[in-house]
């Protein structure tokens, strides 16, 4: 009798711990935790769950009916509504209704709303991380629960002179990202801007810092539709399509083909090359995008015009062995270091599946899927003189206490020589003084990049949909200031339609994103180099490198 009177008295209370904020790099707030006042009952209390339920149902905002229902359950605790403001907690506690409580929940708010919404994840009602950072470190940002013992009278009334015990909750550690949260809003605002302008699907862009990896900003904006089935304004997405999506890059892989040609030595910059307007590789004939008499061209020269076919010509020389040895070395087919939730890995096809016309199109980038963070990060290889530097996204966990403990780095790899990234810089620059990439040159600075715009494959089995139509992703991605890198952005557009052409379309926001980070970060300009090629008869050098599909 003695424990079953004490059952009948004694109540424990779980309480909730606080999940750990995240940070950006400057320390502002990106997510965090606010007590927020849950409602609950005890039935086991209640004498009359329906007189209960009118009274509380329009306050709660629930149905009566349902209301009774857990009013009266079998059950000495029953969450009502989570998670509430202070106002509909206050007129709660103004019925003074038996068996309803109150007690403090954390829940999880964005103070900048939907900034970087789909690099932070979501948090779900039990404070759960779902998905993002949130659901990839819920281990560190989750803290200890607490719990609260009293022993209660028949009425509901806490025994002041009674059994009370308290076991505090520990809330989380808290994280800090790479990412700028200023730096993040202009990338998701020219983003949108630009995706609405050219009537895209949606959008990517990402700004890292070369020496480091670090993710100083990843945007993924995607159009809406409104009630009437129009076309709404583009939104940040809760979809991390950076890491998640993969795409057939087109002419951006180019610069990877050139690297490895000339790691090897089977090519210098000027080596020249007699281009015609197609070649047959197999049994597929790959083009220029338009037609041309045989052209003289240096290696500097096709990769500034984006020569398809000179491209193909110098993979060739390079051997297939070479080339699928350098798209390893350079991190496609294999998730970054992020490890970020569902991070896609790529699609490259092992060397002994390769069909006779692969040394065609993977050069050129069809036949290859990768994500915009593998992409970005084989460019941030030619910048940082060869070495592959991983990725980061989280700087550093910081303890209930305030303590800092730093998140070490993965360890970096060379991949080509210094001497082969900085020829290829000097190339890369001509893409944007005279070649394809004109449109992302900033003011003041030196710019090195490339442009490359693809067709998406379809489930039809080939790039062309039910209608005969094909559909394109459009990319610039580059680094500045080229002679000595500080920033490697890449901008993606999904299905562009007032252009396909990423030089068009992807390059000034490349150049609008730049000048905010140059700015934002005091980067001065270097010295000058003149690097200029002038642009190539018989190639039109504003076309991307597109030419005949890819079987």
């Amino acid at each position: 009798y003695v424990a079953f009177g004490e059952q009948q008295r004694v109540r424990s209370i779980d309480l909730p711990a606080a999940r750990g904020s995240i940070l950006d790099r400057n320390g502002e707030d990106l997510a965090l935790s606010v007590n927020q006042s849950t409602v609950y009952a005890n039935p086991q209390e209640i004498e009359d769950p329906v007189a209960a339920a009118a009274h509380l149902a329009p306050v709660l905002g629930m149905d009566q009916a349902e209301l009774v229902e857990k009013l009266s359950a079998d059950t000495e605790f029953t969450y009502l509504v989570r998670q509430q403001p202070d106002e509909l907690a206050e007129q709660v506690r103004d019925l003074d209704l038996a068996g309803i409580h109150l007690m403090d929940e954390p829940a999880r708010f964005e103070p900048s709303g939907d900034l970087a919404r789909s690099v932070i994840g979501a948090v779900g009602v039990d404070n759960t991380g779902l998905s993002g950072i949130e659901q990839q470190y819920e281990q560190a940002l989750t803290g200890t629960p607490g719990e609260l013992t009293v022993e209660r009278a028949p009425d509901g009334d806490t025994i002041s002179s009674g059994e009370q015990h308290l076991t505090p909750a520990q809330q989380g550690d808290s994280l800090v990202l790479t990412l700028d949260r200023g730096l993040q809003f202009e990338a998701e605002r020219a983003l949108a801007q630009q995706v609405d302008a050219t009537g895209a699907l949606g959008g990517i862009a990402i700004v890292s810092r070369v020496g480091t990896g670090e993710v100083l900003a990843m945007a993924n904006v995607e159009a809406t539709q409104n009630e009437d089935g129009s076309r709404g304004p583009a939104v940040p997405s809760s979809n991390n399509r950076a890491l998640t999506a993969m795409y057939e890059p087109g002419s951006v892989i180019k610069v990877v083909t050139m690297a490895a040609a000339l790691e090897e030595g089977v090519v210098e910059p000027a080596t020249r090359f007699l281009v015609p307007d197609g070649i047959q590789v197999a049994d597929h004939r790959f083009t220029d995008h338009d037609p041309h008499a045989p052209v003289d061209l240096s290696v500097n020269d096709i990769l500034a015009q984006s020569s398809n076919v000179g491209t193909i010509m110098v993979a060739q020389r390079l051997g297939a062995e070479g080339l699928a040895d350098y798209l390893g070395r350079f991190g496609f087919g294999r998730p970054t270091a992020l490890d970020f939730p569902h991070e896609a890995a790529g699609i490259t096809l092992p060397l002994d599946e390769w069909s006779g016309t692969s040394i065609g199109s993977i050069p050129i980038g069809q036949g290859i899927s990768v994500t915009a963070m593998q992409m970005l990060s084989a460019f941030n290889v030619v910048a940082n003189d060869g070495v592959y530097v991983p990725p980061r996204l989280v700087l550093a966990r910081v303890g209930d206490d305030g303590t800092r403990h730093p998140v070490a780095a993965p360890e970096p790899h060379r991949v080509v020589s210094t001497s082969t990234a900085r020829q290829l810089t000097t190339m890369m620059m001509s893409v944007v003084d005279t070649g394809t990439g004109t449109s992302a040159a900033i003011p003041g600075y030196s710019v090195a990049g490339k442009t490359g715009t693809a067709r998406k494959p379809q489930d039809t089995g080939g790039y062309e949909d039910a209608a005969g139509n094909y559909h394109y992703v459009a990319t610039f991605a580059g680094f500045v200031p080229a002679e000595d890198p500080e920033l490697t952005m890449i901008v993606v557009l999904d299905e562009p339609t007032s252009s396909i052409y990423g030089g068009e379309v992807s390059a000034p926001v490349f150049s609008q994103l730049g000048q905010f980070a140059l700015a934002r970060y005091g980067i001065a300009p270097p010295a000058q180099l003149e690097t200029a090629t002038p642009p190539v008869a018989g190639i039109d050098p504003s076309q991307d490198g597109l030419g005949t599909p890819v079987p």
